[in-house]
């Protein structure tokens, strides 16, 4: 994989069965911003208002991509911390995530990611830094 294009291929086919079960879709990946949908119904807690770890998930599944996105072929990311401030709740509709970069390093990337429901109004900031670690070239 060496092309944002290819990348953003890979891991809206290897998203996984957390974010499958979650309903994430990726809606949109360049190197600058990466944005994901989520459905607010399947994700709520038991008082009907989206769970707030549904926020982190979404959260941390953008900032991920946007991190692969920023490694390149020849390193792969790992998350090393999140965290995440609820403004707002959502009960029903669709929240969107957006990743934007606050810093791109060689072996360090962090993203904001704002959530915000339907009607655009911000639920959830949450911020996460991956490291960038070497690939190894002997494994497959």
């Amino acid at each position: 994989m060496t092309t944002i294009d290819e990348i953003a291929e890979y891991m809206r086919s290897h998203m996984g069965a957390l974010n499958e079960r979650m309903g994430i879709e990726l809606v949109e990946v360049t190197a600058d911003r990466v944005v994901a949908t989520m459905p607010v119904e399947g994700n709520t807690q038991p008082y009907g208002l989206l769970h707030g770890g549904a926020s982190v998930v979404l959260a941390e599944t953008l900032g991920s991509v946007a991190a692969a996105i920023h490694a390149g072929p020849d390193r792969f990311a790992v998350g090393t911390d999140i965290n995440a401030t609820h403004h707002r709740s959502a009960t029903s509709g669709v929240v969107t995530g957006v990743a934007t970069p606050l810093h791109r390093g060689r072996t360090m990337a962090s993203f904001e990611i704002v959530v915000s429901d339907d009607a655009g109004r911000r639920v959830c900031t949450s911020r996460i830094t991956c490291a960038l670690l070497e690939r190894d070239p002997g494994r497959k």
